[in-house]
């Protein structure tokens, strides 16, 4: 099974797989060079850096920063199925589908994927938002950049924090569908760090956001 494959199923089933493999796991074809995205013809494809830490020349195309090289390299020593590009490609997943469900008010979806402080914050944020009477008609544009800020292993829990510059169209209306703050023309820049944690002793593949920050 391709890495294409295994995203496209992933959308797929949005509930089901539950972010299964789709962060850091390797499908047995890939190779050991740490990747950056390539855009051709208007879309993302993962493309091979020579060298193992991505050139400091080129900042637009880093999969992570330097200060980030140590934590990875002792996840990957402690958990060798795990792969940069394939988690950075699957963080950007998590990352649209947090999102989505916490606009959609989706506390079930929202427990599958996030932790801790997070999945409070975000629950009573759903809660208020709806003891007001609104809902939000939000929508993920596109995401400019993502990149591994940090990365440690303490014992066996895995934290990765990345970097999203992404631009989203903001809109909270009330209950008669009135536009109360926000634009439904014009998209935001926005910028976020999330960290993902993961119990690399557990049989459980999944990683779980369990801390967010504005950049």
């Amino acid at each position: 099974m391709t890495p294409e494959i295994v995203l496209l199923a992933l959308v797929a089933l949005f509930v089901g797989l539950r972010l299964f493999s789709v962060l850091g796991k390797r499908t047995g074809h890939e190779q050991q060079p740490v990747m950056r995205p390539e855009v051709v013809a208007g879309a993302e494809r993962p493309a091979p850096v020579a060298d193992a830490i991505p050139e400091r020349s080129e900042p637009s195309g880093l999969v992570y920063e330097e200060g980030a090289a140590t934590g990875i390299r002792a996840i990957v020593a402690a958990d060798p199925g795990f792969d940069v590009a394939r988690f950075l490609e699957g963080a950007q997943s998590a990352y649209r589908m947090i999102l989505e469900s916490y606009w959609k008010g989706d506390k079930e979806e929202l427990g599958r994927l996030t932790g801790g402080e997070v999945l409070t914050s975000f629950t009573q944020a759903i809660d208020d938002r709806q003891t007001a009477g609104h809902r939000l008609d939000n929508r993920l544009v596109r995401i400019e950049r993502a990149q591994i800020e940090e990365a440690e292993l303490d014992g066996r829990m895995a934290n990765i924090t990345v970097r999203f510059d992404a631009d989203i169209a903001a809109v909270t209306r009330d209950e008669a569908e009135a536009v109360v703050a926000g634009s439904v023309t014009d998209a935001v820049e926005t910028h976020d760090i999330w960290t993902f944690q993961r119990d690399l002793a557990s049989d459980d593949p999944n990683w779980r956001l369990i801390d967010t920050d504005a950049a």
